[in-house]
């Protein structure tokens, strides 16, 4: 079977074309793998030169053969779904920004916490989540998890001012 050299030399044409533009050192190596074999390089050989598997090199090649250079581009990655619809992420979102966890019956609690907001998403909607996977959850969501600081309310706010003041003489000591 004779190779159409004209048509070889387009095809090298055209990745040498996207290496020049490529930014990205992971697909710049994908074009050089195609380059390469384009070039008559052996598949271990390309793989020694650019530092992949075999394996890997065989995969470029496949996915070039099928779709041609847009083929090596990586698709974007889907991820695990979401456990919660939409809806109910609207409602965890608006029960946390409306209310505090005592309306929503916990103990007398006026903070959210991931250990509450977990047992609240098992009591409304029946989905399981660690407490390291509610915090991901409320970060998604737009909220920031910290811990609430506190003051004091029978605090004295001249004897607060007079601590301050001698905390800080102490400090330049």
């Amino acid at each position: 079977m004779k190779i159409d050299s004209k048509l070889l030399d387009s095809e090298i044409q055209a990745v040498l074309h996207r290496m020049d533009k490529e930014k990205d050192l992971n697909m710049f190596k994908r074009y050089q793998a195609i380059y390469l074999r384009l070039k008559g390089r052996k598949l271990q050989e390309i793989a020694d030169i650019i530092g992949l598997s075999r394996k890997t090199v065989i995969n470029y090649i496949a996915a070039y053969k099928e779709d041609g250079l847009d083929g090596l581009i990586p698709g974007k990655p889907t991820g695990q779904p979401k456990f919660l619809t939409d809806e109910q992420e609207d409602m965890l979102k608006n029960a946390i920004i409306n209310m505090v966890p005592a309306d929503v019956g916990f103990n007398a609690t006026y903070n959210w916490t991931a250990k509450i907001v977990r047992d609240y998403i098992k009591n409304n909607f029946n989905v399981e989540y660690s407490i390291s996977g509610a915090t991901t959850l409320l970060h998604r969501l737009g909220f920031s998890f910290t811990r609430p600081t506190y003051t004091l309310k029978k605090a004295d706010p001249e004897k607060q001012e007079k601590f301050k003041n001698d905390f800080n003489d102490i400090k330049k000591n």
